[in-house]
């Protein structure tokens, strides 16, 4: 079998005495770990690592593998330029991932390479497997904005690529846990923190991949973790593959989760493919989530199909809208999204047209047609958008930022001519702080100019 096995590795610059300086003894458990996983994959004496790592090139929407012959790096960064590695890149895999992504309809390539060094979330397993003896080329790659079952998909164009050039490869999945284990971490303490940490662990420790890809992204966002999305791609290097699962370690002393677990590959297992099962699930989640979409949200959708469809935009309002529709102006804001990921946003901070409705026939086609941070919504896009309408009630000037809320209150920052708008309630918007520095973002305006302040309500309908 091509693939050998998989190998899940943290990546915590510390855990190199010439980083850590002594501190490293502080995860013992995990240096452990990683020289007996190792030796492991040394044994397996593969011929390719592939490499997914949070801290290479990162796009939202596209998988970048790195292109080249091969590349350096070193821990400089950490306070330890003499650690250093070079690595030569399997080119001839390299092409073939990407020629399988492209044809499963991925977004993947080796365009846009900002750094060719290696970052840390490469250097440090590799530094490990070096230490052991494991000296083959490598493939480095990224990974993006994208759903679970993208990132699985992506995974099994991986293993089909393998299989077709013949390597014995081993899958290194590099990415530390919950970043929010410890109220004196660097990061500080959320609950979500050590319930993340479980689940993960469980699913290494079971081999149930199905919980990587089905993990609450609330939780995920909460936890601040780091690595599921290489995990998720692992587990689509495996699909199909029995596996005997080895959770070796796990802890957190400086509250990040580390952990450590081998995956080595022992035959064919049809029940664990993945794929069917996520993509029945997100259907079913689909139509149901449809069948509870009120009026607000029937127009917009109504609205954006019959133009992305029919190339024209509704000429009458349905029959039977609520008054609320029909009967009163106000500025709105339509938001599309696919499994959780933003798909375009549009909207109008006051009334622009006759009523709420009209306001939302407009504002759902420009979300899904001009919006400029994305490409034009297609056709076949538009059974999987999720929309939610935000109705914006009347703005009011505040005097300090005291009076804010990211919750219950979306802002309005002013400078002359400049406006940038950032509706409640959004996730990864926690602080008052946050919630201002992108509102001024999205109107061109400094933090050293001075601006007025505006906060509304909202009534969200999804």
């Amino acid at each position: 079998m091509p693939i050998l096995g998989a190998i899940l590795t943290p990546h915590p610059p510390v855990l190199l005495p010439e980083v850590g300086r002594g501190r490293e003894r502080e995860i013992g458990a995990t240096g452990q770990a990683m020289r007996a996983a190792a030796r492991e994959v040394a044994r397996w004496n593969p011929d390719v690592l592939i490499v997914a790592s949070p801290h290479t090139v990162m796009y939202r929407d596209y998988f970048h593998i790195a292109p080249g012959e091969g590349a350096a790096g070193n821990m400089s960064a950490f306070g330890a330029p003499q650690v250093r590695l070079e690595v030569e890149y399997d080119a001839p895999l390299r092409d073939e991932i990407v020629r399988r992504a492209q044809d499963a309809g991925l977004e993947a390539g080796t365009l846009g390479q900002r750094n060719p060094a290696l970052d840390h979330g490469v250097l440090l397993p590799l530094t490990f497997l070096r230490g052991a003896g494991v000296d083959c080329p490598i493939i480095r790659m990224g990974l993006a904005d994208f759903s679970a079952l993208d990132h699985y998909r992506m995974g099994r164009c991986v293993a089909e690529a393998v299989e077709a050039l013949g390597r014995r490869a081993v899958f290194v999945a590099s990415g530390d846990l919950s970043h929010k284990l410890k109220a004196d971490g660097p990061y500080g303490f959320a609950p979500e923190g050590p319930v993340f940490d479980t689940a993960v662990t469980d699913a290494m420790a079971s081999g149930d991949f199905l919980q990587f890809l089905t993990m609450d992204p609330t939780l995920c966002h909460q936890a601040a973790e780091c690595g599921l999305r290489s995990f998720q791609m692992m587990a689509g290097a495996l699909d199909g593959l029995a596996v005997e699962p080895r959770l070796l370690s796990h802890e957190g002393p400086f509250g990040v989760g580390y952990a450590v677990a081998l995956f080595p590959v022992t035959g064919q297992d049809e029940s664990r493919r993945y794929a069917p099962v996520l993509q029945q699930a997100r259907r079913t989640r689909l139509a149901e989530e449809r069948t509870r979409e009120d009026a607000w949200v029937r127009l917009a959708r109504l609205s954006l199909e019959t133009c992305v469809r029919t190339r024209r935009t509704l000429d009458k309002l349905p029959e039977g809208l609520p008054q609320e529709l029909t009967d009163h102006t106000a500025g709105a804001f339509v938001s599309l999204h696919v499994d959780g990921r933003l798909r375009g946003c549009i909207g109008t901070i006051a009334p622009t047209r006759e009523n709420v409705a009209w306001e939302i026939v407009q504002n759902a086609v420009s979300a899904g047609t001009r919006d400029p941070r994305f490409p034009e919504v297609q056709a076949q896009e538009l059974d999987d958008l999720e929309y939610s309408v935000d109705v914006l009630g009347e703005p009011k000037p505040v005097d300090s930022a005291a009076q804010l809320d990211p919750r219950q209150y979306g802002v309005i920052v002013s400078c002359g001519q400049r406006r940038g708008l950032l509706l409640p309630d959004l996730e990864g918007v926690d602080t008052v702080e946050q919630q201002l520095d992108i509102a001024r973002h999205k109107g061109g305006i400094s933090p050293q100019e001075p601006y007025q302040i505006q906060r509304f309500r909202v009534v969200r309908h999804r």
